[in-house]
This record gives C-alpha cells, structure tokens and sequence, in this order.
C-alpha cells in the first residue's frame, strides 16, 4: 500500500515568501497586489497557520506566474505600435 508520501512527491526545498517580498519581486505596490488578486490576475495567498492572520505565496507559484506573463508578453502585440 502507498502512502501520500510515496504518491506525491515533495519538492525537496519549499520557500513561502511574504506579502511584502512578492511586492518587491514584482515591484509593485501593496495596493496592486491586493486589486491584482481581487480581479483574480495574481493566484491568492493561503494561510500560513490554521486560524491565523498570517499569509504567503510559494516562491515557486510566484516564479510561474512571473513565467507565464513573460511568455504571453512575447506573442501580444507591440504596445508600440510597431509590428
């Protein structure tokens, strides 16, 4: 019989990072981030601790993300005007 362990396998180094690390690794303000999760365009932050204030992101969601807008900015047409 499989445990989870066994079916699920865990990144060997996970790194939770903070509100205030995922607005400098954006370079976003505070209130960007929160209107950019609330319009459901940034993946929401989970609770660090069942029944606590605390919150983050994992590093590694936020480095897709980050990804992801890189890919799409390469195939959107020049907001220049230059095709």
């Amino acid at each position: 019989m499989k445990t989870d362990t066994q079916t699920h396998r865990l990144p060997e180094y996970v790194q939770v990072i903070r509100h205030a690390h995922v607005c400098g690794k954006l370079q976003i303000s505070s209130a960007k981030l929160y209107d950019m999760v609330a319009r459901g365009q940034f993946p929401p932050p989970f609770t660090l601790i069942p029944g606590g204030r605390a919150v983050g992101w994992l590093e590694e969601d936020v480095n897709q993300w980050i990804l992801k807008r890189r890919d799409a900015a390469e195939i959107e047409p020049s907001s220049q005007g230059i095709q």
